[in-house]
């Protein structure tokens, strides 16, 4: 999977903010799905991309993680762009090679063979699905959005074609229903979920390498038997503010290798591609379990002055009703 680093070239601030994507309304209808792009062709001017469908000719490498429909020939074909919000329903997707056809070989990373992401604009609500694909290459997932509003869909995976590399697509979604923006995630370093306590540690930096270190404690008492969740003892996604660009970095060891401890820590060494406002998620299991704690940092920024005293609600519980774990 990609790390926060690999879009470590991309160093130009960007300003960003949680406004939603589409503004104050009463309801929220369905976006007319274009056809796919075409993969962009490298060039040797990098620069910033300009997001899903731009038709920039900006080289792929400098574009963080997420923010392309189609990348290195390959395409995210989100056949269902537009759901209703609190009605669940099954989200359905292909990936497509440069002639046109559904993938259907794929390298495993972490046990599975494709990881798919959906995060709301304004960053409030997370799910971490484990689609099924059927053989004719379309993926499904059950999902159900809490929420009217825009939401970006991010499929992670390595097609199995010889040296491909591992690539995070992402395409927009809507979610129909009444509409009201919410109120911005304010900076925290303690989440809880579930009568969990997770506190964050450590500095997320742009163009630098830093640590980030997550305490893991319920009722007051550090878990110190945190159970692995495919293959590591924490996961941590990171989505930018304003464009989501899209990055996922694993703990530092692993389960059984001697040396990592089950908890109550679990540490990630981590690079933002710029300096801008970030909303970090972390999945954990304990008890059979998977949860995720939420976390609002700035990379490169000072917190303004009065926000950095109250706390935000952790993401929904870590949704596993896609595929079980």
């Amino acid at each position: 999977m990609h790390t926060i680093g690999k879009a470590g070239a991309f160093g130009a601030a960007l300003a960003a903010s949680f406004a939603a994507a589409y503004g104050v309304g009463t309801a929220v209808g369905p976006v007319p799905a274009g056809s796919p792009p075409a993969a962009h062709a490298a060039h040797d001017s990098p620069g910033p991309g300009s997001g899903e469908g731009s038709g920039s000719t900006q080289s792929d490498a400098a574009v963080p993680s997420g923010l392309q429909i189609s990348e290195g020939g390959y395409t995210l074909d989100l056949r269902t762009p537009h759901l209703t919000a609190g009605r669940g329903a099954d989200l359905r997707f292909a990936i497509r090679d440069a002639s046109g056809r559904p993938v259907t070989a794929f390298a495993r990373d972490h046990g599975k063979e494709l990881h798919l992401i959906v995060a709301s604009r304004d960053l409030l609500t997370y799910r971490h699905l484990h689609p099924v694909r059927a053989a004719d290459g379309t993926w499904s997932a059950p999902v159900t959005l809490p929420a009217a509003g825009g939401y970006r869909v991010f499929a992670d995976f390595t097609p199995a074609a010889e040296g491909a590399e591992d690539l995070t697509l992402g395409a927009d979604l809507v979610a129909a229903g009444p509409y009201a923006p919410p109120p911005a995630p304010r900076p925290n370093t303690t989440a809880a979920v579930d009568g969990y306590t997770v506190t964050l540690a450590g500095e997320l930096r742009p163009g630098t390498s830093g640590e980030l270190r997550l305490d893991v404690a319920r009722d007051g008492r550090p878990v110190t038997d945190l159970e692995p969740y495919l293959g590591a003892y924490g996961h941590l996604v990171a989505l930018r503010s304003g464009d989501l660009a899209y990055l996922h970095v694993h703990p530092a060891g692993a389960p059984g290798d001697g040396r990592t401890r089950p908890g109550p820590a679990v540490s990630f060494t981590a690079t933002a591609p710029s300096a801008g406002t970030y909303r970090l998620f972390l999945d954990f299991k304990h008890d059979g379990t998977v949860r995720t704690a939420a976390f609002t940092v700035r990379a490169g920024e000072a917190a303004p002055p009065g926000t950095d005293l109250p706390e935000v609600p952790s993401a929904p519980a870590h949704d596993d009703t896609a595929h079980p774990h």
